[in-house]
């Protein structure tokens, strides 16, 4: 089975979870009840509620193309890369998000950049989203006290390995264990370009624009989130933004830590049992919660995976292409020839 055919059926399988989620949502909050309430939503707002993910993907974009150029990969297009990352968002439904290696698979189907010196940028970028998560969700933390054992163990659990990643006594001694196996035979190249790379994406400067790109980025879902509830007929204020953004935040991280495809289940279950929890209003019922979730996991997850299968089908003959030309070997001459020939 090829790589493209393996993500497709791990996407397939997302989308029969995500049904069965829809399902139990529906089911949980009153099937009536969750209808009126969807149908009394502002639609409206549809529009900027959009525009505020596309801002979060085109942001998250921005830091997949300069992380790229910080360690040098200077071959691909602007055109291409946003093709890449694009793709990427179907991976959002493989657990734990490890399906995103597509997108260092597909760099290498177009360019011949081996998958050893690209996959620490999707490492670096996942770590700055989740350091941006928290920075967000720590506000709320303040103001709610729900949680926060998860987001202080979390919070401990990067700066511990953020440590490590910059320890080089320690890092040598993990990579000569790892290299010493025999599946790792002849990757201790590999293994050294990687932590290479790493490194240098989390020198501060990188690391520093990566988590400032993070908290904008996810901030804008945050108010995609808030106007979702104002269009179900909540008021207005700071209050319901702080907890749009809290819920969120939280509901994120739980989701990834959940390690299911795209968080299904755990994310559903944390937006709604938060907002019943949470918000003090009397709009706020299990209907209404229900109806938030699954239009904020649309906006925010099934939306970005509509996206990923067109950008996808777009580039699917790049791997075409690099197989006819026997460019799919990241330790082949061809592939490491144009890797550095630049």
């Amino acid at each position: 089975m090829t790589v493209l055919a393996q993500h497709r059926r791990r996407l397939f399988i997302g989308g029969i979870i995500g049904i069965f989620v829809v399902v139990a949502v529906v089911i949980i909050s009153d099937a009536g009840a969750l209808a009126d309430a969807l149908e009394s939503f502002d639609w409206r707002l549809a529009p900027a509620i959009f525009g505020l993910t596309l801002l979060n993907y085109l942001l998250r974009w921005v830091k997949w193309h300069y992380y790229l150029h910080v360690i040098d990969v200077d071959t691909v297009t602007r055109r291409d890369s946003a093709l890449i990352f694009s793709a990427g968002l179907t991976m959002a439904l493989t657990p734990g998000k490890v399906g995103e290696l597509l997108k260092s698979y597909l760099l290498r189907a177009r360019t011949g950049i081996p998958m050893s010196r690209s996959a620490p940028v999707l490492v670096a970028e996942r770590a700055t989203d989740a350091i941006g998560l928290l920075i967000l969700a720590f506000f709320g933390l303040i103001a709610f006290r729900n949680g926060w054992q998860i987001l202080v163990a979390s919070a401990i659990v990067i700066a511990m390995g953020l440590l490590v990643v910059q320890h080089d006594a320690t890092m040598v001694r993990l990579l000569n264990r790892v290299g010493s196996m025999r599946a790792m035979k002849g990757r201790a190249a590999s293994l050294e370009l990687l932590y290479t790379n790493m490194r240098t994406l989390l020198r501060p400067r990188p690391l520093g624009m990566g988590i400032a790109i993070g908290v904008v980025s996810w901030f804008f879902e945050c108010v995609a989130f808030y106007l979702i509830l104002v269009g179900l007929d909540l008021p207005r204020s700071a209050e319901l933004l702080l907890q749009a953004t809290f819920v969120f935040t939280v509901s994120a991280w739980v989701g990834g830590l959940s390690l299911l495809p795209g968080g299904l289940g755990a994310s559903e279950a944390s937006v709604a049992g938060l907002l019943l929890l949470i918000v003090d209003d009397p709009g706020m019922t299990t209907s209404v919660a229900g109806a938030a979730t699954l239009l904020v996991r649309f906006a925010t997850l099934w939306f970005g995976v509509l996206i990923g299968v067109t950008a996808l089908a777009r580039v699917a003959h790049w791997v075409t292409d690099a197989e006819d030309d026997g460019a799919t070997d990241d330790s082949g001459p061809r592939v490491e020839g144009m890797a550095t020939g630049r």
